[in-house]
């Protein structure tokens, strides 16, 4: 027999080696939660079905900043802290697709030296698959498989470009951003609406001759900050300097997610985010499922070719050619209940 053909079983037995820890069997089990194989599909339903009671517990942390910001240098010296005080740490590096592969590009796992030698680490590296964001399209449901496996800490690691920001705060506690001081992505390169998502802003790099610029940096974006609405009702986030290198700072980023987790959970706000999350997460399958719908529906791929062509050559307005595709698909789904 197959194996879509017993998905509880496996998924059961999948479900049993997560929950023990076994470190080989998460790697297939977040493989099989990313697939877009229409045999996995039930298969990773019913394995996600079984984790959710053991999931929920971890801190679950963002990480984004523009590209050379040194976000995988600084998880691999947070991290080590972290396994070091006796944390079980998991990493979910999202790296840009390739254009040919379809597969990560960045290596960010040969960049995690410290953790990746860690038997209390789990490095995951994800092609984001030109999701929105740069997002892996499974990342939340890999932070769940992590979670159940007993990693009490999750590490997001974003690409840093697009929507990924909006995308990662939608999924995690605590949304860490990190800057440069004097490399353009200061006030000026750093958007605002990153300013209103961040949890902590940390200028990295603030080691040698380049103290002295982060520490302006540092409060330039205070008095940013100062201006925006805080990203969580009850907390302001702080900005600090640090430097992966050396480990000034570390210690201080990790007391502001422990005072922010402490801070959320007094007034309530933190369930409450989480709650919100879920539906999100909800909407976001919802919205996948029917785009696969729509594109396998045989009536709209019938009409999709000429209507391409209409909107490449400029013959039909994109708005125009997005309707008649829904009206086709709407309709087909009428004529196959009738």
């Amino acid at each position: 027999m197959n194996r879509s053909a017993r998905p509880g079983a496996d998924a059961g037995m999948l479900a049993q080696r997560v929950l023990a820890g076994d470190r080989a069997a998460l790697g297939r089990a977040i493989t099989l939660v990313e697939s877009r194989h229409p045999a996995d599909r039930e298969r990773a339903q019913e394995l996600l079905t079984l984790l959710l009671p053991h999931s929920g517990r971890a801190d679950r942390v963002g990480v984004s900043g523009v590209p050379g910001a040194g976000k995988s240098t600084l998880i691999d010296a947070l991290g080590a802290r972290l396994v070091e005080a006796g944390h079980r740490v998991a990493v979910l590096a999202v790296d840009p697709s390739s254009s040919v592969s379809g597969g990560s590009i960045l290596g960010d796992k040969t960049r995690m030296g410290r953790l990746a030698a860690s038997e209390r680490a789990f490095i995951r590296p994800s092609p984001s698959g030109g999701s929105l964001g740069g997002v892996a399209r499974r990342t939340r449901e890999s932070m769940l498989v992590c979670e159940a496996a007993g990693y009490d800490v999750v590490l997001v690691e974003t690409v840093g470009v697009g929507q990924s920001e909006v995308v990662v705060s939608q999924m995690v506690d605590f949304f860490l951003v990190l800057a440069l001081a004097g490399a353009g992505d200061q006030l000026q390169g750093i958007k605002r609406g990153i300013l209103e998502l961040a949890d902590l802003v940390a200028i990295n790099k603030a080691d040698g001759g380049n103290r002295e610029p982060a520490e302006r940096a540092r409060r330039e974006f205070e008095a940013a900050l100062a201006l925006l609405p805080p990203a969580r009702a009850g907390w302001r986030a702080p900005v600090l300097v640090c430097s992966a290198l050396t480990g000034e700072g570390l210690d201080e980023i990790w007391q502001a997610v422990a005072r922010q987790r402490a801070v959320l959970e007094a007034s309530g706000e933190r369930e409450r985010i989480r709650r919100e999350q879920r539906v999100s997460w909800m909407w976001s399958r919802i919205e996948e499922g029917l785009l696969g719908a729509l594109r396998a529906d045989p009536a709209v791929g019938r009409r999709l070719p000429d209507l391409e062509r209409g909107v490449r050559d400029g013959r039909i307005a994109p708005t125009q050619a997005a309707r008649l595709v829904l009206e086709r698909f709407l309709e087909s789904k009428r004529d196959s209940r009738d």
